[in-house]
């Protein structure tokens, strides 16, 4: 039994079905490494996915979708390199913590209430959703709504444990149900999949008495990965991976298995002009020295240590060419795992910029989804008050605040800050350029520093503030003149000092 098959086992993984339910024999048969056309049925390697059949253009076969997701957690839990490719991109998107705001007092009171709650406590929650969202695809959250306040808590549904996602007749890029598998008690739910709006404003007739007929045990929130706009279910970050994961694991414990044959000798015998009955009788009495130990013999007797010759060559350069195809899959650079290889510290910069590229669109997912979340936990509360949020208004925006990817060296940037801004008052003077303009190319560079602003905005409220401080600076420079009194009694004064100096 290979080191593989070994670990699997130990996971329970060594026995995962992958026939149609109709085709299920009566005993479960065991993945094995692969067996190949000339190998007569010896153990050998195959594709861990390849039990996954699509059961359309769009989504995997039911069984399939569940091999995979099991497949996924096996490998994030038994595999270097499938760990690290889930972790490090966890690390760099929610290491320092996230947070909901609103710009209003009221509703950023009650985000706050929600998302410290000790049963929702997404604080401590959010890592392993985010990763389950990454390993499985799919998360869904079942919605609970309190009455009379409509506050909100959200149960989690494992994915694993959904059947089939329903989208809308009319709009297939649309989910508006969830369908869950027979639990051991034969109970299955239909939960409908919220959608921020009325149904009757947002869903053809059809759709809405499909919605209200059917899926009635409750409310869900849907967040699917790596799917077609018309696909039904998300597919794990491994799904392309995963053989090549699973091989590069294998090649490794092979490699294992072959530094312990070269380690390993025999004691070779050799008994000079002996007969069968001579050899076996030594055999039967001879013990192999130990180490700094003395054997003793005449020269009818030669014994000697051998060691296998098995003609292996370097193996370094396979295993990262295996190691970098699943890398480059993920778009991760090699020196993240360790091979560094020719790489300096200015070429390792500019090598992670598609990397922080990849995890900045998984960012933006993110961001959507928890602040829809929060306009969902804003709407339930405004229900309950008989309101109608209007989500063109401030005071109803929720923003998601994500860690920065990347620690950027901005010397560099304020260097070219202080360039630019020398370059475009010159062509300000000289005519060339509008101020509005030449303030919407200094914005781009200050996106650099994390500052976003309107030039036309920025530009009038700079305006009126040199206005004010420059009437401010005039008022205090502009010389008053003295009352006549004031000036007669000063001339009085200034005389008497006069005559007396004389005197």
């Amino acid at each position: 039994m290979s080191w593989t098959q070994r670990i699997k086992n130990a996971f329970g993984y060594g026995q995962i079905e992958t026939a149609e339910p109709s085709e299920v024999p009566s005993q479960p048969q065991p993945v094995r490494e692969a067996v190949s056309a000339q190998s007569n049925g010896e153990e050998g390697w195959r594709r861990l996915s390849g039990g996954l059949e699509s059961i359309n253009e769009r989504d995997l076969a039911p069984m399939a979708q569940d091999r995979m997701q099991k497949l996924a957690e096996y490998l994030w839990q038994s595999n270097l390199l499938a760990n690290r490719l889930t972790e490090l991109p966890l690390a760099y998107l929610l290491a320092e913590g996230v947070s909901l705001q609103c710009k209003d007092e009221e509703h950023q009171k009650l985000i706050n209430q929600f998302w410290s709650d000790p049963i929702n406590n997404w604080p401590l929650k959010l890592q392993g959703r985010v990763r389950a969202l990454g390993l499985l695809g799919e998360q869904c959250y079942i919605a609970n709504v309190r009455e009379g306040d409509g506050f909100v808590r959200l149960g989690y549904l494992d994915p694993r444990q959904i059947a089939t996602v329903v989208n809308d007749p009319g709009n297939p890029e649309q989910p508006i149900g969830v369908v869950t598998k027979r639990d051991n008690r034969g109970r299955q739910y239909k939960y409908r999949v919220i959608v921020l709006g009325e149904d009757s404003e947002l869903f053809s007739e059809n759709t809405c008495r499909i919605r209200a007929e059917e899926f009635t045990d409750g409310e869900c929130l849907l967040y699917q990965l790596n799917k077609f706009p018309n696909g039904s279910r998300g597919r794990s970050d491994l799904l392309g991976q995963m053989d090549w994961l699973d091989a590069y694991d294998e090649f490794l414990f092979n490699e294992l298995d072959r530094i312990g044959y070269l380690r390993s000798f025999v004691w070779d015998v050799e008994l000079k002009g002996a007969d069968d009955n001579a050899v076996k009788a030594y055999e039967k009495t001879f013990v192999p020295p130990g180490p700094n130990s003395t054997f003793v013999h005449n020269d009818s007797v030669k014994l000697e240590a051998k060691s296998p010759s098995l003609q292996a060559a370097d193996t370094s350069q396979s295993a990262r060419l295996l190691r970098n195809h699943v890398l480059g899959g993920s778009t991760m650079p090699e020196h993240w795992f360790g091979g560094a290889g020719d790489v300096n510290r200015a070429v390792g910069a500019e090598m992670g910029e598609p990397t922080f590229k990849m995890y900045s669109m998984r960012q933006a997912f993110l961001r959507i989804m928890l602040e829809e979340i929060g306009r969902h936990v804003l709407l339930c509360q405004a229900r309950t008050k008989g309101e109608t949020p209007d989500w063109s208004q401030d005071k109803w925006q929720v923003t998601a605040v994500f860690p920065e990817l990347l620690n950027r060296d901005i010397t560099k940037f304020a260097a070219a800050m202080q360039q630019l801004v020398s370059s475009v008052v010159q062509m300000i003077d000289a005519g060339l350029m509008t101020e509005e303009t030449a303030l919407k190319i200094v914005a781009d560079v200050a996106q650099r520093f994390g500052q976003d602003f309107d030039a036309k905005a920025e530009l009038e409220a700079a305006r009126e503030e040199a206005e004010a401080r420059q009437a401010k600076r005039a008022a205090a420079d502009v010389f008053t003149n003295l009352p006549a009194d004031l000036v007669a009694a000063k001339a009085e004064a200034q005389a008497a000092a006069t005559g007396q100096s004389h005197g």
